[in-house]
C-alpha cells in the first residue's frame, strides 16, 4: 500500500524549516513529508499526486501565504483529496485574539478549512504533535485504515452485509466493506473452504460466518448477558446521557449495569465532528466521543449489555424489575432511563450524505453565524421551526421557511406565525417538501416540489436545517409511565397530578411517575436536544439514585 504523504505550504523559510523538522522526525516512514513555499507549487503537487493515484493524509498551511489567507488553499484540496485532513497554521499569540478567533471560525463554518494548530514550539512539543495525531486518526477512519479495523466481505452491497455495517457503526467499531468477487474479497477469504456470506474478518484474523448483532458484540468483548443479578443502577440506553451516568455511577461505587438494543453512543455516533462540546477545540467525532466514555466507565466497574433489548420494567417493595426480550431479568435499585430519541429523517440519501456539512437535524442556535449572509433553508411548521427561522434570520440574508402543510397556522402557536409574517427576510412556502439536493462537500443547492402540482425547482441553499419532529423511544414502557402526547418521557415537577398520586410522594428531579426510575436526555420531555445537556443529566441523575437507594 502507498505510504500517505503530509504536506506543509509556509512561505517563510525558517517557520517551514520548524515544521518540517517536526515533521520529519516523528512521521517518517510511515508518511512521506513534503514541504513548499507557495500555494501555486502546493497545487501542482497535489494535481499530480491526485493523478498519479498518491494518498495525501494531511495538508498544513500557513494563516497567510503570498498575501492571502491560507484558508483559500486549504480549500482546493477537498477536490482533488476528497479524505485528507486540513489545519492551519497559527501563532501561539494569536490564540484567543477576537479577530483571528473570528476567522478561524468562519473558515471552519465555511468548510475551508478541518483544524487549526500552533505553531511548534522548540521540542519536544507534544501538543503540537497530539493535535497532529487527531488530524491522522481522523483520517484513518474516514480511509478504514484505522487501527483494529474490521472487514466486512459480502456477496452485495445490500442485505445482510449491510445490517453488520449498521451493527457495526453501531458499535463505533471501525470497519470497511468489499465484495467477495473482488480483488481484496478473495484475499482475505483465502483458500479455505467455501464460508457462507456475509463474513467478518477481526482484527485479530478470526472469521465469523453470518454472524448474529450478539455475536458480534460478543467477539468485540462488550457484552453480558444479565440473567437475574441485582444491581444498584441499571440504565436503558447508552447514548451520552447513559454512558455519563455509566461514568458517574461507577465511579461513586454504584454496581452499574448499562443495557442497550444497539450499542454505544446513540445518535450522537452518526456525527461526523462535534465542535460544541467542552474541552474540544477542534472537534471529535461522535463516535470517537463514544469510545472514549465507555472505557472511562468500563474503568470504573460499569458493564455493558449490548444488543439486550429491555421489553418491560415494573417497580415492587424490593427495587425495579427491568425484564429483557431473551427472558433475562434484573433488579435494580433504580433505573435511569437514557433511550434517547431520533430526529425524523428526510429519507434523501444526496442530503443525508452532507449531514454536517450544510445540512443539520435540530435546533440552530450554534450555527447560526456559520450562514451570515447566506440563503438557508428550515423544513419544518411546528413552533420549534419557527423559533429557528426567526434567530436565523438575524444572520442569514434570507431564510425560507418549507411547510408540508397549506398554511403555518396548522401546526404554529398564532404570535409565532406573525412574528414570521412580519419579519423582511423570512419567505413561507407552504405545500412545499424538499425531495434532493447536493453539493460538492458542502450543500450548495436543494430541489423543492410543490405538492400540489408536482412542480419542482432548483434552488440555490447554503445550509438546510431540518426540524420536522422527534420520536422517543418509549414506546416499550409501561402504561403508569406517563408521557406527553409525542411519547416523551414526563419528570420532576413536570409530573401530572395523577403522575404525582402514581408515584405517592413529591418527585425527585428526572424522577419519573414510577418510585425509582429516573430519565435523562433525550427521551425527557423539555430536554434540550444537545450532547453536552444529556451528559449534564446523566450525571445530575446519578445523586438522585443516591438518594433513592438510601430510602
Amino acid at each position: 500500500m502507498p505510504v500517505p504523504l503530509i504536506l506543509a505550504v509556509d512561505d517563510d523559510p525558517a517557520r517551514l524549516a520548524t515544521v518540517e523538522r517536526e515533521l520529519r522526525t516523528r512521521y517518517e516512514p510511515d508518511y512521506r513529508v513534503s514541504c513548499l513555499r507557495t500555494p501555486a507549487a502546493a497545487l501542482a503537487a497535489l494535481e499530480q499526486l491526485a493523478a498519479d493515484g498518491e494518498d495525501v493524509a494531511l495538508v498544513l498551511a500557513a494563516d497567510e501565504l503570498a498575501g492571502a489567507p491560507g484558508a483559500d488553499l486549504l480549500g482546493e484540496v477537498p477536490g482533488l483529496f476528497r479524505h485528507a485532513q486540513r489545519a492551519l497554521l497559527v501563532d501561539w499569540a494569536s490564540v484567543g485574539v477576537a479577530e483571528a478567533g473570528d476567522a478561524i471560525f468562519e473558515a471552519i463554518a465555511g468548510g475551508r478549512i478541518d483544524h487549526y494548530v500552533v505553531r511548534p514550539a522548540p521540542p519536544p512539543d507534544e501538543q503540537f504533535h497530539q493535535a497532529l495525531s487527531t488530524f491522522l486518526l481522523a483520517w484513518a477512519e474516514e480511509r478504514r485504515r484505522a487501527p483494529h479495523t474490521i472487514d466486512v466481505v459480502g456477496e452485495s452491497w445490500s442485505g445482510r452485509a449491510f445490517e453488520l455495517r449498521e451493527v457495526l457503526g453501531r458499535c463505533a467499531m471501525p470497519h470497511r466493506f468489499c465484495l467477495a468477487g473482488s480483488d481484496q474479497g478473495r484475499a482475505l477469504l483465502g483458500d479455505a473452504p467455501a464460508r457462507k456470506l456475509p463474513v467478518l474478518v477481526m482484527p485479530t484474523g478470526d472469521v465469523m460466518e453470518d454472524p448474529s448483532d450478539v455475536e458480534i458484540a460478543r467477539s468485540a468483548g462488550t457484552v453480558i448477558e444479565p440473567t437475574g443479578e441485582r444491581y444498584d443502577l441499571v440504565i436503558v440506553g447508552c447514548g451520552p446521557a447513559g454512558l455519563s451516568a455509566g461514568v458517574y455511577g461507577a465511579s461513586e461505587g454504584l454496581r452499574t449495569v448499562v443495557i442497550d438494543s444497539g450499542s454505544i453512543g446513540g445518535q450522537a455516533t452518526s456525527s461526523s465532528s462535534i465542535r460544541n462540546y467542552l474541552g474540544f477545540p477542534r472537534g471529535i467525532t461522535g463516535a470517537d466521543l463514544a469510545r472514549r466514555a465507555y472505557q472511562q466507565a468500563w474503568v470504573f466497574g460499569a458493564r455493558f449489555a449490548f444488543m439486550q433489548e429491555v421489553t418491560d420494567l415494573t417497580a415492587d417493595g424490593d427495587g425495579v424489575v427491568v425484564r429483557l426480550h431473551t427472558g433475562g431479568v434484573v433488579v435494580a435499585g433504580a433505573v435511569v432511563l437514557a433511550t434517547g430519541a431520533a430526529y425524523r429523517r428526510l429519507d434523501v440519501p444526496s442530503l443525508e450524505a452532507l449531514h454536517g456539512a450544510g445540512v443539520f437535524y435540530g435546533a440552530a442556535a450554534s450555527e447560526a453565524p456559520l450562514v451570515a449572509g447566506r440563503e438557508v433553508f428550515i423544513v419544518g411548521g411546528a413552533n420549534s421551526a419557527g423559533q429557528a427561522a426567526i434567530h436565523l434570520a438575524g444572520w442569514a440574508d434570507r431564510v425560507t421557511l418549507v411547510v408540508r402543510a397549506g398554511s403555518l397556522e396548522a401546526g404554529m402557536s398564532h404570535y409565532l406565525v406573525h412574528q414570521v409574517e412580519e419579519t423582511a427576510n423570512i419567505e413561507v412556502r407552504t405545500g412545499t417538501e424538499v425531495v434532493d439536493g447536493g453539493g460538492e462537500g458542502w450543500l450548495d443547492h436543494l430541489v423543492l416540489r410543490d405538492r400540489a402540482t408536482g412542480a419542482e425547482e432548483k434552488v440555490d441553499a447554503y445550509a438546510l436545517f431540518l426540524m420536522i419532529g422527534a420520536q422517543p423511544h418509549t414506546a416499550w414502557l409501561p402504561p403508569d409511565l406517563e408521557r406527553d402526547p409525542a411519547g416523551f418521557v414526563v419528570t420532576g415537577t413536570e409530573l401530572s397530578e395523577a403522575g404525582v398520586d402514581a408515584l405517592g410522594r413529591r418527585p425527585l428531579p428526572l424522577e419519573t411517575s414510577i418510585p425509582g426510575v429516573l430519565a435523562a436526555g433525550d427521551v425527557r420531555h423539555g430536554s434540550v436536544k444537545r450532547v453536552a445537556s444529556a451528559v449534564g443529566e446523566g450525571g445530575i441523575a446519578i445523586q438522585y439514585v443516591h438518594r433513592l437507594l438510601k430510602v
